[in-house]
């Protein structure tokens, strides 16, 4: 009979038997069976939670090797896709060259957006038309609209020609 997690064979004592089924055999290996640690022979031993691990040492240093710099190199390009999109992408502004330094956006009115709405319709013109006349990006325009100015990197410069041409008030001085 086996003695379970004991560390030593069923039956003589002398520690050349199988834990799990009690055969006496030379070729004793370690496994983690159902959470006990045996000594156990080869034909219990794919049993064990540890039965991948022969194939595993059989693989060659050169293998082992390839993956390992394989994954350390999907782990930085990983973190390089990470970084790049928490960056995020300044070209759209860079390549016009504007200075945000230089056109700060002012102080701008209490519900400056349905003020420019509110101008833009009435003078007849959508929203495409008047980012065209102003040289500006439809996407600057909608922001201001909709009251995000400051989160769309307007410039100053912007709200200036939008304050020209609709005869509005949308700097608060």
């Amino acid at each position: 009979m086996a003695k379970y997690s004991t560390n030593r064979g069923g039956g003589g004592g002398d520690g050349d038997s199988c834990e799990l089924c009690g055969r006496s055999t030379a070729k004793l290996r370690r496994a983690n069976v159902a959470g006990a640690d045996l000594l156990v022979c080869p034909d219990c031993a794919p049993h064990g939670e540890n039965r991948h691990a022969d194939r595993k040492s059989e693989s060659t240093d050169a293998s082992r090797d390839g993956s390992e710099r394989n994954r350390k190199k999907r782990a930085a390009q990983r973190t390089a896709k990470m970084y790049d999109s928490a960056k995020g992408d300044s070209k759209h502004w860079e390549e016009k060259g504007t200075n945000y330094e230089k056109d700060r956006l002012p102080y701008l009115v209490s519900g400056y957006g349905g003020v420019v709405e509110s101008a833009r319709q009435d003078a007849g013109l959508q929203l495409a038309d008047l980012a065209d006349e102003l040289d500006l990006d439809e996407k600057q325009l909608l922001a201001i609209e909709q009251g995000r100015a400051t989160r769309a990197n307007v410039g100053g410069s912007a709200i200036r020609a939008l304050e020209e041409r609709l005869d509005v008030t949308l700097v608060d001085e």
